[in-house]
């Protein structure tokens, strides 16, 4: 009996492992790689396990890097089902529509982008010359339904024609939404079959909505294994979710392994009472400056805080009340599936808005942008100081690489970083070169961050705050292990950066723990 780590070993996305019991071969969690764009490509396309021989999978929640290969799972042999908490289903029914979406979209651009530079070349060499501006226009107007939508028919036929590469998306719309009738969704602290004498119970993580701890129960051959898996864990003391869950069921206290992330491994966040102030200054400080705050945030979790935070700033009086736009369809669906669950808030919640008749998501200065239309218009509104919160959280895809080439080069504008930039993102290199320019006083020679093929000067200030991000840091980590009531026998580390997950294991070493960091391929023995 083991346990084999395919993604999120050495590295924070992808999560995947396999628990093998003898029996049968439970995966946690089916996530995708997300960073550079040709190596998660091919990361990506290859299904490191044999899809026919899995028993049944345990998701620990919605978020893609977690969920985002679910329809590659479902889509060749497996016949078992996707255990999850009900939230984390109900989230899914958007999150994977969405995400087959974007691979469409990805895979219709680059088909489009690779076919009109064939053919201005095309038409470069048919007169020996620069292609003129009209025949560009002639060119993209042929590929082209509007401004707004690829004919992309006619970059099919015209890409078979000249016998080009095609690119093809991962997955398409049709298989994320097949692969919603394997989903399932059960109440936390009630133990799911997964497999002969194997169960599953959740316990809350407080990561995002519906996010939770996965309590695996093997019994065989007169034992009683236990593994506890922690997906992503969440802070302590945040708004709208309640806490990570401290006290667990006297049968599930002794762990014989437990997989836990270490994204901030060795890292401390600002408290979390000073988000609110914290964003207060820079909303004060953009809006003084006459300009905008570009915030990329994850559609699901991050967005809603930040909601709720502008809400009781705005309640408060404590900001000038300039529109709020969430340009995100996504962002506006979870909102939804949150509105839904007010069983998983925290108390404050409940006492803060809730009793008072007021919906935490909901108020007169925020609009959720809906058409590519109206978030176009956004983009190109250069005059009126508003914030807008679009995807994807770490600038990789999505309509907030539209408000970034649009607002980047301006210095009254703000970009404000939320959450963990994963290394080989453009929020990666956004936060490293702004906060770069910071140090170095640069005004003239501002360092340029390519968009969509296009460079731009990063003028605009980069701001950070530390504090909103949804993982547990370096003591909150540790307070899961050593503050809760589990016995714990041995420990995976897994879903960090070697640093974070080194230092980690060493913090832990030290007071006794045995602790092991595999990497991809490798087992841990029970």
């Amino acid at each position: 009996m083991d346990v084999t780590f395919y993604g999120a070993a050495g590295e924070v996305t992808g999560s995947m492992h396999l628990l093998d019991t003898g029996t049968d071969r439970i995966l946690f969690d089916c996530g995708m790689f997300q960073g550079r764009r040709k190596e998660s490509k091919e990361k990506n396309k290859t299904f490191p396990i044999d899809r026919g021989k899995i028993t049944n999978m345990v998701l620990s929640h919605a978020h893609i890097d977690h969920s985002g290969r679910i329809p590659m799972l479902t889509s060749k042999d497996f016949s078992g089902r996707v255990v999850t908490t009900r939230p984390t289903a109900d989230a899914l029914d958007y999150m994977l529509m969405d995400s087959g979406h974007i691979q469409e979209s990805d895979a219709q651009y680059l088909n489009y982008k690779s076919l009109r530079s064939f053919l201005y070349q095309l038409e470069q060499n048919n007169v020996k010359q620069s292609v003129t501006n009209k025949e560009k226009s002639t060119i993209k107007k042929l590929l082209k339904k509007n401004a707004y939508e690829l004919n992309n028919q006619a970059i099919y036929k015209l890409q078979k024609q000249h016998d080009l590469d095609i690119v093809t998306p991962l997955y398409t719309m049709d298989e994320a939404r097949q692969s919603l009738s394997f989903i399932d969704g059960y109440p936390f602290q009630y133990p799911i079959t997964i497999g002969k004498d194997t169960t599953v119970k959740f316990y809350v993580a407080g990561h995002i909505l519906g996010s939770a701890f996965s309590v695996i129960t093997i019994k065989k051959e007169g034992k009683t294994f236990k593994i506890l898996y922690t997906g992503d864990v969440g802070r302590f003391g945040k708004p709208i979710l309640k806490d990570p869950t401290l006290v667990f069921d006297e049968e599930d206290r002794d762990i014989d392994l437990l997989i836990t992330e270490s994204t901030y491994g060795d890292r401390e966040h600002e408290p979390v009472e000073d988000l609110g102030a914290s964003l207060k200054k820079v909303l004060n400080d953009t809006f003084d400056r006459g300009g905008s705050v570009i915030i990329p945030s994850f559609a699901y979790g991050r967005t809603q805080e930040l909601i709720y935070i502008l809400h009781e700033l705005y309640d408060k009086g404590e900001v000038p009340k300039h529109p709020i736009y969430v340009d995100s369809p996504l962002a506006s669906n979870i909102t939804k599936v949150f509105g839904e669950h007010p069983e998983v808030y925290d108390k404050e919640t409940h006492e803060t808005f809730l009793e008072k008749g007021k919906n935490p998501f909901y108020f007169d200065k925020i609009k959720f942008v809906q058409t590519v239309q109206e978030s176009m218009r956004l983009t190109q509104d250069r005059t009126s100081s508003h914030v807008v919160i679009s995807a994807s959280g770490m600038c990789e895809a999505g309509r907030i690489l539209h408000h970034l080439r649009y607002k980047i080069h301006d210095p009254k504008n703000t970009i404000l970083l939320v959450g963990y930039m994963a290394q080989h993102t453009l929020g990666r290199r956004i936060q490293e070169l702004g906060f770069e320019n910071t140090q170095t006083g640069e005004k003239d020679n501002a360092p340029e961050i390519k968009i969509l093929g296009k460079k731009y000067p990063l003028r605009a200030k980069v701001e950070k705050i530390g504090g909103f991000s949804a993982h547990a840091d370096k003591h909150e980590l540790e307070r899961i292990i050593t503050g809760s009531n589990l016995r714990v026998k041995k420990i995976g580390i897994v879903h960090g950066e070697e640093s974070q997950s080194a230092a980690f294991a060493k913090i832990l070493q030290q007071k006794g723990y045995e602790t092991i960091i595999p990497k991809p391929g490798d087992k841990i023995p029970l």
